[in-house]
């Protein structure tokens, strides 16, 4: 099981570039546990405890939860830090090198999870890739950065193909979902002008 993921409800304000790499790595396994067991949960119903005793099945999910682990940082780091770094003076290779903190944040606090099937080079490798040329004005605005993560649930959970092709719109509509709450909170605690201050007396 994934509790190591489970974050402690903070409220303080988020105001520092550290605070925010660790909202979005504690929220990123928070919305990965919850998504991916609670649609196994769904999908194999009464039998979900049994089905936990199976080795394969369970080397299955330790593979699966990280790839949707690794998704949901790729959304929630750019996401949180298009809406930390409004401020125009800062550019987008510093935006990018945030999101990039953010995901290296993640996968540092859950590195003793990691098992073969599971490549953290390919993570930080899949983020470099999607930042580059990225539209920053839209990705604070609403759920336009949360793409990876309903498609690597999709992927990656360990239903048989032919159920799970009838689920997939149940699928993205439940992470989408998930992520609601996530964005409530951080607009709610975020202090962008405080981060913005930080990142660039740093540049100077």
């Amino acid at each position: 099981m994934i509790s190591r993921f489970t974050p402690r409800r903070e409220r303080h304000p988020i105001a520092s570039e550290a605070e925010l790499r660790h909202f979005v790595a504690t929220r990123a396994a928070e919305i990965a546990q919850k998504t991916l067991y609670g649609y196994l949960r769904t999908r194999i119903g009464t039998r979900y405890p049994e089905a936990f005793r199976n080795p394969d099945f369970a080397r299955s999910i330790d593979i699966a939860k990280l790839h949707v682990f690794a998704a949901c940082l790729s959304d929630l780091a750019i996401h949180a830090s298009a809406r930390a770094t409004v401020d125009p003076r800062i550019d987008d290779a510093t935006r990018a090198a945030l999101a990039s903190a953010c995901l290296r944040r993640g996968l540092d606090d859950n590195a003793g999870s990691f098992v073969e099937g599971f490549s953290r080079a390919e993570a930080e490798n899949a983020l470099e890739i999607r930042l580059a040329g990225l539209d920053w004005s839209r990705m604070g605005a609403g759920p336009e950065s949360f793409a990876t993560s309903p498609a690597a649930l999709a992927r990656w959970a360990p239903v048989a193909p032919e159920l799970k092709k009838h689920d997939i719109e149940i699928i993205e509509n439940s992470v989408r979902f998930a992520w609601q709450e996530i964005r409530v909170d951080f607009g709610h605690r975020l202090d962008p002008q405080a981060i913005a201050a930080e990142l660039l007396a740093a540049a100077r």
